[in-house]
This record gives structure tokens, sequence and C-alpha cells, in this order.
């Protein structure tokens, strides 16, 4: 008698007897929008030209223009307490970010990675359906994890990102 239990598919005797089930991807809803968010590492409020800068910054402008625009958020004089909070939408300490990760406490809000429990926006745009992709410095990964044993769970492709082009430290040197 074939086995049906698992999940769809149906184990027969033979290959011929069989029959195979594969989950569905998840999918955004249609009609769901396109999201972008960007993080502008080392820059000023009023270093755009959306904002009255005397700098040109005309893709950024266009952004701003056919987008939303954000004009109030904390952020932090550190790049990756600033990071936690806008991918989070939480305070950069109760995240467990309030310094780099290179310089970790060991203290509750410094620990130097982002708390378990603390889900990023790609964590729930995935849970949306949607595709997720990070490009850039991420600088939110512990020291602890930069071996090649692992673990890796505060890696962009465990926190939410189903692809990411860029560096998981934040010092490094993108143009050699």
């Amino acid at each position: 008698m074939p086995s049906t239990d698992h999940e769809g598919a149906v184990i027969g005797r033979t290959f011929a007897d069989s029959t195979p089930a594969f989950p569905e991807p998840d999918r955004a809803r249609p009609g769901a929008p396109n999201v972008l968010y960007v993080l502008y590492d080392d820059l000023g409020w009023a270093d755009f030209g959306c904002f009255g800068s005397e700098i040109s910054t005309p893709t950024v402008d266009r952004l701003a223009a056919e987008g939303l625009r954000y004009t109030n958020f904390h952020v932090t004089p550190l790049c990756s307490p600033t990071r936690a909070s806008l991918l989070t939408g939480r305070n950069h300490h109760a995240t467990g970010m309030g310094l780099l990760p290179n310089f970790a406490l060991g203290y509750p809000g410094y620990r130097g990675q982002l708390h378990h429990t603390t889900a990023t926006i790609g964590e729930m745009a995935q849970a949306q359906g949607y595709t997720t992709l990070g490009v850039g410095k991420w600088h939110l990964t512990p020291m602890n994890q930069f071996t090649g044993a692992g673990p890796f769970d505060q890696w962009p492709l465990r926190r939410g990102f189903d692809r990411f082009y860029g560096t998981p430290d934040g010092m490094t040197n993108q143009w050699r």
C-alpha cells in the first residue's frame, strides 16, 4: 500500500507508482508594492538635494519624489546601531546592538548581535511572501561568527535575506 503521509506525495513500491509533491513557494499578494530600503551610511540629513543640499543627488531625489520620505528617524553616531534600528524598527539597545559588533560588552543592549527574538524587515517581508535582497555593508555579525565553521545565524541569509551581495563586516576595502 502506498504511503501518503509526506505532505501530498505518494510513495509507492516503484518510481512509476509514486507521485512527488512540491510545496508552493510563498508569494507576495498580487499588486503588492515593491519595497526599497536604503541606508546611506555616514551622511547627514541635509546632504541630499531633496532636502535642500547644494550637492547634486538626482537618483536619490527621484526616489524621494516617487516614493515615501521618512523625515523623522532615530539614528546614532555609529553605523551598526543605526542599521539595527532601521532593519528592525526598534531602539538599537532593544535589538542588542548598542555598539559595533567588534566592541560588544556582553551586557543586555550591548551584546553585539541582533537578539534572536528581534525580527528584521527581511524576515517580516519573507513571511508575507516577498523575495528579499540585501546589498552592501551588513556589519551586524558578531565577531565569533567570522569562522569557516559558523555558526551563521547572524549573517544576512539567516536574518531574512534570500540573497546578499556585500560584506558581513564593516571594515573592508570594497575597491580592491
